[in-house]
């Protein structure tokens, strides 16, 4: 019973597991999955992806079709942003919650065919993101399944990263624009990025994944691990879950109202989010940067100039590529204006800043 237990407790592994050992990656468990951190370090991995291109395995994401004739109907309820009437291979960004404007999770919508939509969604969330969506399907004729365990995904990333695509694996992309997507096969490719870089996903048998990382590998592409991608995410203002969304953060709190459609007929939790819209929520996520080379950590307290807690960190780093001591912080929303003065408490010692915009660096995507 013991060993059963504790099989039980490890952590599942993507389909290039033994890849990353054989680079020497250091793993970590991450969203249920022993995931490579990193290889060369954050460092130089972050600096491939910013000045020439990146290899991340992100095949510990998760992945749902709909299908069927209200799928389109289906989808719209459960998702905030509006797809209504999407033409076939546009992908749209936005979130799923609860009725009480909570986030249940933000995903990626692709309308893959007319009533066909994938949904990509996050690692830590699989079980609870399908369960809740199997709660939410009766009334709607589709065809819902969890297809998870089918794909790979690899996200290639960097200014260089369309001439890999061509080149090295003959995927042709140069027609994609930024959140488009097609199917060549049974591939499935599309033009996103989640480091404000241009570039690609692969999603695709597991066979077929690994063949293209080998290719890329034996071309030179740096290796990427999720430490760098964090970083990467991070300086461009690009929320992760469980930091900037969560359960008890919805996305008007996290400054994502623009993917919230309220002029949609009906979605999940709409007439709360409508509500905290209108009257302005209590807490706001906002931007931060001290003026000292401390990094402000997740969980760190944001104190006002009279030492009162007011927020804490959400995620904070000395950023890569500006040089600077920033966060991203949930505070209240009196302390949420460009240019408050705030302090924020690291161990034991205190640090001034002040509230910035949330995007520490300029995206580069291809439009």
């Amino acid at each position: 019973m013991a060993i059963k237990q504790e099989l039980e407790k490890r952590e599942k592994r993507t389909c290039l597991f033994d890849k990353h050992l054989s680079l020497g990656a250091f793993m970590s468990p991450f969203g249920g999955f022993e995931m490579p951190i990193q290889y060369a370090g954050i460092e130089p991995e972050h600096k491939a992806v910013r000045e020439n291109v990146g290899l991340f395995d992100v095949s510990h994401m998760g992945e749902v079709i709909v299908r069927g004739k209200d799928a389109e109907r289906y989808v719209q309820y459960i998702f905030t942003n509006d797809i209504a009437g999407a033409p076939v291979g546009k992908i749209y960004y936005g979130m799923m919650c609860y009725e009480n404007g909570g986030t249940v999770d933000d995903l990626l919508v692709y309308k893959m065919g007319e009533n066909d939509f994938f949904l990509v969604i996050n690692a830590s969330n699989i079980d609870k993101d399908w369960a809740w969506m199997q709660q939410h399907a009766a009334g709607f004729d589709i065809d819902l399944r969890n297809v998870s365990d089918d794909y790979g995904q690899l996200a290639v990333q960097g200014p260089e990263s369309e001439h890999i695509m061509e080149t090295v694996l003959g995927l042709p992309c140069k027609e994609l624009t930024f959140y488009t997507t097609k199917k060549i096969q049974d591939v499935i490719i599309s033009r996103t990025g989640y480091t404000g870089e241009d570039g690609f996903e692969i999603y695709a048998a597991p066979d077929f994944i690994r063949e293209c990382w080998d290719k890329m590998i034996a071309a030179g592409v740096q290796p990427c691990g999720l430490g760098c991608r964090d970083t990467l995410r991070f300086e461009v203002g690009l929320p992760l879950y469980g930091d900037e969304l969560s359960e008890d953060i919805t996305p008007v709190m996290a400054g994502l109202t623009m993917f919230v459609k309220f002029d949609k007929l009906e979605f999940i939790g709409k007439e709360t989010l409508s509500k905290q819209k209108a009257e302005g929520p209590a807490k706001k996520l906002v931007g931060i940067e001290i003026f000292d080379k401390a990094i402000p950590r997740h969980g760190y307290t944001v104190l006002n100039m009279e030492g009162e807690p007011i927020g804490e960190v959400t995620t904070g780093y000395h950023t890569l590529s500006t040089d600077k001591s920033v966060c991203m912080a949930l505070v209240d929303a009196a302390y949420s204006k460009l240019d408050t003065e705030v302090q924020i408490q690291i161990r034991k010692k205190v640090f001034p800043g002040k509230v910035v915009k949330k995007q520490f660096y300029t995206k580069n995507y291809k439009k």
